[in-house]
């Protein structure tokens, strides 16, 4: 760590990273691989963060399948239903991660090991870059098990392997925009405990004022306007669209009639302004 002199006070300072691009690609890379490493080492993590998202599969699929008719159908069909389902509840398991992504970060900088990264001549966003990535690579291996057992209840893909893998890269890239948003609610609150609290409060009006459960065209007109604009709501349109499930009925809003490029749109979006917000912040705090 470099020191300098500033008002006749000894004052110590950050080591300025070498490299360009590459060399913060480097960085980034380093700790995600720390960060996988020590999630292989608490598997148990892990595996909670599985065990919600099957038992939403099971308990939509079996509960209420029989009850919720999908617009477009004679009657409450739990078959029919369950497709519909599937595009909500992927969306729902990458979205929910997010809660994970803020209280790990939440809890590297408790235990003051932000600082330590801190006095290492490393880009400044390679802490938040390298988290993120594992987080996506957490996520990546939740969706296989979970497409594994909605396979196993019935759902099943109609528009080939490439639209499929579009889907899920659609879903990949979401999660990793809101991982983005779980960095800065991890390093604004000041306990791992507050981070997992209020990574969960902004996600279940955002999930559930959406179409992933119920079609839009069931909800009051004003909660409709706002789940067809919702960006939760374009990836799940899209997934449907590309795993050729039942789309109900589409609303004519943008999003809902142009749900792919909308999906990327909003994805993109939301990763440019809160990547800024929080590397901003993490520089901020660690000053």
């Amino acid at each position: 760590m470099a020191v300098a002199e500033e008002s006749g006070a000894t004052v110590a300072t950050a080591p300025r990273p070498r490299g360009g691009p590459l060399a913060a690609v480097r960085d980034s890379l380093v700790v995600a691989r720390r960060n996988l490493i020590r999630m292989m080492r608490i598997p148990e993590v892990v595996i909670f963060g599985l065990i919600q998202p099957i038992m939403f599969v099971v308990l939509f699929s079996y509960v209420f399948g029989g009850a919720i008719m999908v617009p477009g159908q004679a009657s409450a069909d739990a078959d029919v239903y369950r497709e519909f389902l599937m595009g909500g509840i992927f969306a729902q398991t990458v979205t929910f991660a997010t809660a994970g992504a803020g209280a790990g970060i939440a809890d590297d900088m408790h235990k003051g090991l932000i600082d330590r990264f801190r006095s290492l001549p490393m880009a400044r966003g390679a802490v938040l870059t390298g988290r993120t990535l594992a987080d996506l690579v957490q996520t990546a291996l939740t969706l296989v098990v979970l497409a594994i057992v909605a396979l196993i209840v019935g759902w099943r893909v109609h528009d080939g392997i490439l639209s499929a893998l579009g889907a899920f890269g659609l879903l990949l890239l979401l999660g990793y925009a809101f991982s983005w948003i779980g960095a800065l609610i991890g390093l604004t609150v000041r306990t791992p405990e507050a981070a997992t609290s209020g990574g969960l409060i902004w996600l279940f009006p955002l999930t559930f004022i959406s179409n992933a459960f119920v079609p839009s065209s069931k909800m009051p007109e004003f909660l409709g306007h706002v789940a067809d604009w919702n960006p939760f709501s374009a990836t799940v349109q899209a997934c449907r669209e590309l795993f050729g499930n039942p789309q109900g009925v589409v609303s004519d809003a943008w999003p809902m009639q142009h749900p792919v490029p909308a999906s990327v749109l909003w994805s993109v979006v939301i990763i440019v302004v809160f990547r800024t917000l929080s590397v901003r912040k993490y520089r901020s705090a660690t000053a």
